[in-house]
C-alpha cells in the first residue's frame, strides 16, 4: 500500500499531486521549486538561493517520511538555463557530500511559477 507524505516544512503541492509517495522501501519526492514554506514566496531571485531552498524542501520531505539525504539514490534537476549548471552543482555538493546519488539534469523551457530550478528525488531504505 502506498503512503502519502506531507509536511508543513515544505511547500504544499500546487496541483493534484503529493509532496511524496512511499511505495514499499522507496520514496518518490515530487519536484520541489524554491518556495519557502513559511512565506509562500520564492526564497530569493538568484540560482544559488533557489537551488538551496529546493534542496532544503527535498530534505524536509525526506525527513518527514523518516528518510535522509543519504538514502537518496536518484535526483532529477530541472533548470531554466543550463548556464546555471555550475552554480547549482556548487549548492548541490553542500547537500550531497559523498556517495552521491545518480542524477539527471535538464534545461526546461519554463518551470512552475517562473522558478529557476526544480529538483525531485527518489530514496530507498
Amino acid at each position: 500500500m502506498n503512503k502519502i507524505i506531507h509536511t508543513e516544512n515544505a511547500p504544499a503541492a500546487i496541483g493534484p499531486y503529493s509532496q511524496a509517495v512511499q511505495a514499499g522501501n522507496l520514496l518518490f519526492v515530487s519536484g520541489q521549486i524554491p518556495v519557502d514554506p513559511a512565506t509562500g514566496a520564492f526564497a530569493g531571485e538568484d540560482i544559488s538561493t533557489q537551488a538551496r531552498q529546493s534542496l532544503t524542501n527535498v530534505k524536509n520531505i525526506l525527513e518527514a517520511a523518516g528518510y535522509s539525504l543519504s538514502d537518496v539514490v536518484k535526483t532529477t534537476v530541472l533548470l531554466d538555463d543550463m548556464a546555471n549548471f555550475a552554480a547549482v552543482n556548487a549548492v548541490y555538493s553542500e547537500f550531497f557530500t559523498e556517495n552521491c546519488p545518480a542524477r539527471a539534469c535538464f534545461a526546461a523551457k519554463a518551470l512552475p511559477k517562473g522558478a529557476l530550478v526544480e529538483i525531485e528525488a527518489i530514496a530507498a531504505k
